[in-house]
């Protein structure tokens, strides 16, 4: 019988595995598997299992119940294993880089931090500070301008937005990395100017979250700073 796989513990981990339940449309049962001084957090694996809200969220929500009394190694969603035998073997496999990982990651959490910037606002900035972007702006609006005007327009306002939602970006990161021990970042996209993970000592959470939302506000009109934690260490597994 194939087995879905939530997370690893240590084999002293409470557990507490009464209260929740795992993936699938009929909620499975949790259990452990164990060899040595490590532990498996583990249940039926359903035949349905798809990437839907409903057992995405049941998956986080068995990490992060796991997470609050100990900590984890969380597991991607989707990690199935052919059977117990299986899991007990990969326990007994990577026994010592799971138990050392375990060990570095006691009393730290991950923390979650994404910026967003509101478009509107961005291109009122650019167009104010920059005289060129300004001129073409207005004589496109008023019915002037030509083709390569407007060609030329674009690419300006693209390469401002690029250049100042990177100094922003690295203000944000520059600003919360004396508070982390480690960081995991994504590339900016259209979406986010920046998206960062932070591993955060247990003793400086407070800390981090303070400093992150005095920068949130400092940042100003049109940008918004979402800061997510304490949460799991999943980026640094």
């Amino acid at each position: 019988m194939s087995v879905y796989v939530y997370a690893i513990t240590k084999a002293a981990h409470p557990l507490g595995l009464d209260d929740v339940k795992g993936v699938g449309e009929e909620p499975a049962e949790l259990h452990a598997v164990s060899s040595g001084d490590l532990s498996a957090v583990v249940s039926e694996s359903p035949e349905d299992l798809s990437v839907s809200r409903r057992d995405v969220e049941a998956h986080h929500e068995v990490q992060e119940h796991l997470w609050a009394d100990g900590a984890i190694l969380p597991l991607s969603f989707g990690f199935v294993a052919q059977d117990e035998a299986a899991v007990e073997a990969l326990l007994q496999e990577r026994a010592a880089a799971f138990a050392a990982r375990l060990d570095e990651l006691t009393g730290r959490a991950e923390f979650n931090v994404k910026g967003v910037q509101d478009e509107e606002t961005l291109l009122r900035a650019i167009l104010t500070d920059s005289p060129q972007a300004r001129d073409l702006n207005e004589a496109i609006r008023e019915g002037g301008g030509t083709y390569e005007d407007r060609l030329a327009l674009g690419e300006l306002v693209a390469q401002e937005v690029q250049s100042r939602q990177a100094v922003l970006g690295e203000e944000v990161l520059a600003a919360l990395r004396p508070y982390a021990l480690a960081e995991q970042v994504s590339a900016p996209s259209q979406q986010y100017f920046v998206n960062a993970s932070f591993l955060v000592d247990g003793e400086r959470t407070e800390e981090f979250t303070s400093v992150g939302g005095e920068l949130a506000e400092a940042l100003g009109d049109g940008v918004e700073l979402r800061l997510r934690g304490p949460l799991p260490p999943y980026s640094f597994v």
